[in-house]
Protein backbone atom coordinates (compact mmCIF):
# COMPACT_ATOMS: atom_id res chain seq x y z
CA UNK A 1 0.00 0.00 0.00
CA UNK A 2 1.36 3.43 -0.97
CA UNK A 3 1.70 6.00 1.81
CA UNK A 4 -0.68 8.30 -0.06
CA UNK A 5 -3.45 5.70 0.30
CA UNK A 6 -3.88 6.84 3.91
CA UNK A 7 -5.45 10.05 2.56
CA UNK A 8 -8.95 10.39 1.05
CA UNK A 9 -7.80 10.06 -2.55
CA UNK A 10 -11.09 11.17 -4.09
CA UNK A 11 -10.75 14.44 -2.21
CA UNK A 12 -7.10 14.88 -3.17
CA UNK A 13 -7.90 14.23 -6.83
CA UNK A 14 -10.76 16.74 -6.79
CA UNK A 15 -8.59 19.67 -5.67
CA UNK A 16 -7.74 21.84 -8.69
CA UNK A 17 -4.54 23.21 -7.18
CA UNK A 18 -2.34 22.72 -4.16
CA UNK A 19 0.25 24.88 -2.42
CA UNK A 20 3.72 23.55 -3.23
CA UNK A 21 6.78 24.54 -1.20
CA UNK A 22 10.47 24.17 -2.03
CA UNK A 23 13.48 25.51 -0.16
CA UNK A 24 15.22 28.59 -1.54
CA UNK A 25 18.96 29.05 -1.61
CA UNK A 26 18.85 30.82 1.78
CA UNK A 27 16.62 28.13 3.29
CA UNK A 28 13.37 30.08 3.05
CA UNK A 29 10.40 27.83 2.19
CA UNK A 30 8.84 29.30 -0.95
CA UNK A 31 5.27 28.24 -1.74
CA UNK A 32 3.28 28.71 -4.93
CA UNK A 33 0.00 27.25 -6.22
CA UNK A 34 0.35 24.49 -8.79
CA UNK A 35 -1.61 21.69 -10.43
CA UNK A 36 -0.90 18.09 -9.41
CA UNK A 37 -1.71 14.71 -10.88
CA UNK A 38 -1.65 11.58 -8.72
CA UNK A 39 0.02 8.60 -10.35
CA UNK A 40 -0.99 4.94 -9.88
CA UNK A 41 2.35 4.21 -8.18
CA UNK A 42 1.57 6.61 -5.32
CA UNK A 43 3.79 9.46 -6.48
CA UNK A 44 2.62 12.94 -7.47
CA UNK A 45 3.40 14.61 -10.80
CA UNK A 46 3.86 18.36 -11.10
CA UNK A 47 5.56 20.49 -13.71
CA UNK A 48 7.03 23.94 -14.13
CA UNK A 49 7.76 25.94 -17.24
CA UNK A 50 11.30 27.12 -17.94
CA UNK A 51 10.04 30.64 -17.26
CA UNK A 52 9.43 29.71 -13.61
CA UNK A 53 12.25 27.22 -13.17
CA UNK A 54 13.22 28.34 -9.67
CA UNK A 55 11.19 25.48 -8.19
CA UNK A 56 13.26 23.04 -10.24
CA UNK A 57 16.55 24.67 -9.27
CA UNK A 58 15.56 24.57 -5.60
CA UNK A 59 14.68 20.87 -5.84
CA UNK A 60 18.01 20.01 -7.44
CA UNK A 61 19.73 21.72 -4.51
CA UNK A 62 17.47 20.22 -1.79
CA UNK A 63 14.75 17.75 -2.69
CA UNK A 64 12.67 18.20 0.48
CA UNK A 65 9.25 19.59 -0.46
CA UNK A 66 5.75 20.01 0.96
CA UNK A 67 2.28 20.14 -0.55
CA UNK A 68 -0.98 21.30 0.99
CA UNK A 69 -4.37 20.69 -0.60
CA UNK A 70 -6.45 23.37 1.10
CA UNK A 71 -8.28 25.56 -1.47
CA UNK A 72 -11.28 23.61 -2.81
CA UNK A 73 -12.35 26.23 -5.40
CA UNK A 74 -13.64 24.39 -8.46
CA UNK A 75 -13.55 20.96 -6.82
CA UNK A 76 -17.28 20.68 -6.23
CA UNK A 77 -16.56 19.69 -2.62
CA UNK A 78 -18.14 21.40 0.38
CA UNK A 79 -15.76 21.89 3.31
CA UNK A 80 -13.39 19.05 2.38
CA UNK A 81 -10.51 18.09 4.67
CA UNK A 82 -7.11 19.60 4.05
CA UNK A 83 -4.35 17.20 3.04
CA UNK A 84 -0.68 17.85 3.83
CA UNK A 85 2.00 15.84 2.05
CA UNK A 86 5.68 16.05 2.91
CA UNK A 87 8.16 14.27 0.72
CA UNK A 88 11.13 14.23 -1.62
CA UNK A 89 11.08 15.58 -5.17
CA UNK A 90 13.12 14.82 -8.26
CA UNK A 91 13.35 17.10 -11.29
CA UNK A 92 15.63 15.92 -14.12
CA UNK A 93 17.16 18.60 -16.36
CA UNK A 94 15.23 17.29 -19.36
CA UNK A 95 13.15 19.84 -21.22
CA UNK A 96 9.83 18.39 -22.31
CA UNK A 97 8.59 19.80 -25.62
CA UNK A 98 5.58 17.49 -25.87
CA UNK A 99 3.17 15.72 -23.51
CA UNK A 100 4.83 12.29 -23.61
CA UNK A 101 5.05 10.71 -20.18
CA UNK A 102 2.58 13.27 -18.82
CA UNK A 103 -0.43 12.84 -21.10
CA UNK A 104 -2.87 12.42 -18.20
CA UNK A 105 -1.46 15.54 -16.56
CA UNK A 106 -1.96 17.67 -19.69
CA UNK A 107 -5.37 16.18 -20.38
CA UNK A 108 -6.39 17.14 -16.83
CA UNK A 109 -5.18 20.72 -17.36
CA UNK A 110 -7.04 21.07 -20.66
CA UNK A 111 -10.24 19.74 -19.07
CA UNK A 112 -10.07 21.84 -15.92
CA UNK A 113 -8.69 25.01 -17.52
CA UNK A 114 -10.66 25.42 -20.77
CA UNK A 115 -9.10 28.77 -21.71
CA UNK A 116 -5.66 27.12 -21.95
CA UNK A 117 -6.82 25.16 -25.02
CA UNK A 118 -6.53 28.36 -27.04
CA UNK A 119 -2.80 28.52 -26.30
CA UNK A 120 -2.08 25.67 -28.73
CA UNK A 121 -3.56 27.42 -31.77
CA UNK A 122 -2.48 30.44 -33.79
CA UNK A 123 -2.06 33.24 -32.94
CA UNK A 124 -1.66 32.49 -29.21
CA UNK A 125 1.06 29.90 -29.68
CA UNK A 126 3.32 32.61 -31.09
CA UNK A 127 3.60 34.10 -27.58
CA UNK A 128 2.87 31.05 -25.42
CA UNK A 129 5.59 28.57 -26.40
CA UNK A 130 7.35 29.19 -23.06
CA UNK A 131 4.30 27.72 -21.31
CA UNK A 132 4.84 24.34 -23.00
CA UNK A 133 8.60 24.05 -22.46
CA UNK A 134 8.35 22.13 -19.20
CA UNK A 135 10.35 20.37 -16.53
CA UNK A 136 8.61 17.45 -14.81
CA UNK A 137 8.68 17.12 -11.02
CA UNK A 138 7.96 13.81 -9.28
CA UNK A 139 7.20 13.85 -5.56
CA UNK A 140 7.52 10.70 -3.46
CA UNK A 141 5.38 11.19 -0.32
CA UNK A 142 7.04 10.50 3.04
CA UNK A 143 4.39 11.98 5.33
CA UNK A 144 0.64 12.49 4.99
CA UNK A 145 -1.53 14.47 7.43
CA UNK A 146 -5.29 14.95 7.02
CA UNK A 147 -6.64 18.09 8.71
CA UNK A 148 -10.13 19.41 9.26
CA UNK A 149 -11.18 22.44 7.19
CA UNK A 150 -10.14 25.76 8.66
CA UNK A 151 -13.02 27.01 10.88
CA UNK A 152 -14.99 29.99 9.66
CA UNK A 153 -13.77 32.02 12.62
CA UNK A 154 -10.97 31.91 15.12
CA UNK A 155 -8.22 34.21 13.90
CA UNK A 156 -5.32 34.68 16.34
CA UNK A 157 -5.41 37.80 18.47
CA UNK A 158 -2.81 40.49 17.88
CA UNK A 159 -0.42 40.86 20.85
CA UNK A 160 -1.54 43.50 23.35
CA UNK A 161 0.22 46.82 23.17
CA UNK A 162 1.37 46.50 19.57
CA UNK A 163 1.52 49.85 17.78
CA UNK A 164 -0.80 50.38 14.83
CA UNK A 165 0.87 50.15 11.45
CA UNK A 166 0.95 48.50 8.08
CA UNK A 167 3.62 45.79 7.83
CA UNK A 168 4.92 44.85 4.40
CA UNK A 169 2.39 42.65 2.63
CA UNK A 170 -0.59 43.89 4.63
CA UNK A 171 -2.39 45.15 1.52
CA UNK A 172 -1.90 41.85 -0.31
CA UNK A 173 -2.97 39.67 2.63
CA UNK A 174 -6.00 41.85 3.40
CA UNK A 175 -7.61 40.83 0.09
CA UNK A 176 -7.87 37.20 1.24
CA UNK A 177 -9.69 35.63 4.22
CA UNK A 178 -6.87 33.13 4.81
CA UNK A 179 -3.26 32.48 3.81
CA UNK A 180 -0.91 29.52 3.78
CA UNK A 181 2.06 29.62 6.13
CA UNK A 182 5.22 28.05 4.69
CA UNK A 183 7.76 27.34 7.45
CA UNK A 184 10.42 24.77 8.35
CA UNK A 185 10.45 22.06 11.00
CA UNK A 186 13.38 21.40 13.32
CA UNK A 187 15.18 19.39 10.63
CA UNK A 188 14.81 22.20 8.07
CA UNK A 189 12.16 20.46 5.95
CA UNK A 190 9.28 22.63 4.68
CA UNK A 191 5.86 22.47 6.34
CA UNK A 192 2.59 24.14 5.34
CA UNK A 193 -0.55 25.20 7.18
CA UNK A 194 -3.54 27.37 6.27
CA UNK A 195 -4.07 30.17 8.77
CA UNK A 196 -5.60 33.63 9.25
CA UNK A 197 -2.89 36.29 9.54
CA UNK A 198 -3.66 39.25 11.78
CA UNK A 199 -1.56 42.44 11.40
CA UNK A 200 0.34 43.29 14.58
CA UNK A 201 2.09 46.48 13.51
CA UNK A 202 5.43 44.79 13.00
CA UNK A 203 4.17 41.65 11.32
CA UNK A 204 1.36 39.11 11.33
CA UNK A 205 0.11 36.91 14.15
CA UNK A 206 -0.57 33.39 12.85
CA UNK A 207 -2.04 30.22 14.32
CA UNK A 208 -0.09 27.02 13.69
CA UNK A 209 -2.00 23.72 14.06
CA UNK A 210 -0.66 21.21 16.54
CA UNK A 211 0.16 18.70 13.79
CA UNK A 212 2.34 21.25 11.95
CA UNK A 213 5.81 21.18 13.60
CA UNK A 214 6.86 24.67 12.53
CA UNK A 215 10.07 26.05 14.03
CA UNK A 216 11.29 29.66 14.27
CA UNK A 217 13.23 30.81 11.23
CA UNK A 218 12.73 31.78 7.58
CA UNK A 219 9.09 31.55 6.54
CA UNK A 220 6.50 33.01 4.17
CA UNK A 221 2.78 33.59 3.75
CA UNK A 222 1.16 32.71 0.43
CA UNK A 223 -2.17 34.00 -0.83
CA UNK A 224 -3.65 32.92 -4.15
CA UNK A 225 -6.93 32.57 -5.94
CA UNK A 226 -8.49 31.23 -9.14
CA UNK A 227 -12.03 30.79 -10.35
CA UNK A 228 -13.95 27.55 -10.98
CA UNK A 229 -12.13 27.08 -14.30
CA UNK A 230 -8.62 27.95 -13.17
CA UNK A 231 -8.84 31.40 -14.70
CA UNK A 232 -8.33 34.89 -13.22
CA UNK A 233 -5.39 33.71 -11.16
CA UNK A 234 -3.48 35.87 -8.73
CA UNK A 235 -0.86 35.08 -6.12
CA UNK A 236 1.49 36.88 -3.77
CA UNK A 237 4.15 35.71 -1.34
CA UNK A 238 5.15 37.61 1.79
CA UNK A 239 8.60 36.46 2.85
CA UNK A 240 10.01 36.97 6.33
CA UNK A 241 10.89 35.31 9.63
CA UNK A 242 8.65 33.24 11.88
CA UNK A 243 9.09 34.03 15.56
CA UNK A 244 7.64 32.56 18.76
CA UNK A 245 7.34 34.50 22.01
CA UNK A 246 5.78 31.90 24.28
CA UNK A 247 2.23 33.12 23.70
CA UNK A 248 1.96 32.65 19.94
CA UNK A 249 3.57 32.95 16.55
CA UNK A 250 4.35 35.99 14.45
CA UNK A 251 5.70 36.33 10.93
CA UNK A 252 7.84 39.44 10.55
CA UNK A 253 7.84 40.32 6.82
CA UNK A 254 10.84 41.46 4.79
CA UNK A 255 9.77 41.18 1.14
CA UNK A 256 6.66 40.84 -1.04
CA UNK A 257 6.74 38.94 -4.34
CA UNK A 258 3.94 39.15 -6.93
CA UNK A 259 5.19 37.23 -10.00
CA UNK A 260 2.05 37.88 -12.05
CA UNK A 261 1.73 41.53 -11.07
CA UNK A 262 -1.02 43.13 -9.04
CA UNK A 263 -3.85 42.59 -11.52
CA UNK A 264 -3.49 45.60 -13.82
CA UNK A 265 -4.09 45.08 -17.54
CA UNK A 266 -0.53 46.24 -18.27
CA UNK A 267 0.78 43.40 -16.10
CA UNK A 268 -0.14 40.83 -18.76
CA UNK A 269 2.27 42.39 -21.26
CA UNK A 270 5.01 42.60 -18.63
CA UNK A 271 4.52 38.95 -17.68
CA UNK A 272 4.78 37.79 -21.31
CA UNK A 273 8.02 39.72 -21.72
CA UNK A 274 9.52 38.47 -18.48
CA UNK A 275 8.57 34.85 -19.13
CA UNK A 276 10.24 34.93 -22.54
CA UNK A 277 13.39 36.47 -21.06
CA UNK A 278 13.46 33.93 -18.24
CA UNK A 279 13.06 31.06 -20.71
CA UNK A 280 15.89 32.41 -22.88
CA UNK A 281 18.06 32.80 -19.78
CA UNK A 282 17.51 29.18 -18.69
CA UNK A 283 18.45 27.91 -22.15
CA UNK A 284 21.41 30.29 -22.58
CA UNK A 285 23.02 29.17 -19.32
CA UNK A 286 22.98 25.61 -20.65
CA UNK A 287 24.10 26.52 -24.15
CA UNK A 288 20.87 25.21 -25.66
CA UNK A 289 18.89 26.51 -28.65
CA UNK A 290 15.22 27.23 -28.13
CA UNK A 291 13.40 23.88 -28.63
CA UNK A 292 10.38 23.57 -30.89
CA UNK A 293 7.14 22.77 -29.11
CA UNK A 294 5.33 19.73 -30.55
CA UNK A 295 2.11 21.61 -31.08
CA UNK A 296 0.24 18.85 -32.92
CA UNK A 297 0.43 16.53 -29.91
CA UNK A 298 -0.82 19.20 -27.55
CA UNK A 299 -3.65 20.12 -29.95
CA UNK A 300 -4.76 16.48 -30.05
CA UNK A 301 -5.01 16.37 -26.26
CA UNK A 302 -6.86 19.70 -26.20
CA UNK A 303 -9.37 18.35 -28.73
CA UNK A 304 -9.91 15.22 -26.59
CA UNK A 305 -10.49 17.40 -23.52
CA UNK A 306 -13.02 19.54 -25.40
CA UNK A 307 -15.03 16.47 -26.35
CA UNK A 308 -15.04 14.99 -22.81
Amino acid sequence: MALLDSAPLDVLDAYRTCEFATLGRDGTPLAWPTAVRRRPDGTLLLSTSLAFAQKALNIRRDGRVALLFSDPTGSGLAKPPQIFVGGHADCPDEIMTGPEGAEDYWRMLFERQPHSRSYVSAPMRLVMDWYYLRLLITVTPQQVVVRSPLPLSGAPAAPAGEPAGEPAGAAQLARFPTAVLAARDASGAPVLARTRPVPTGGGFAVDVPADCPAAPGPAALLVHRHDERLNHMHNALVRGELRADGTGWELVPSKVVEPMGSGRVSDAVSVLRSTRRATDRYLSRRGLPRPQVRWAEFRALARDARRS
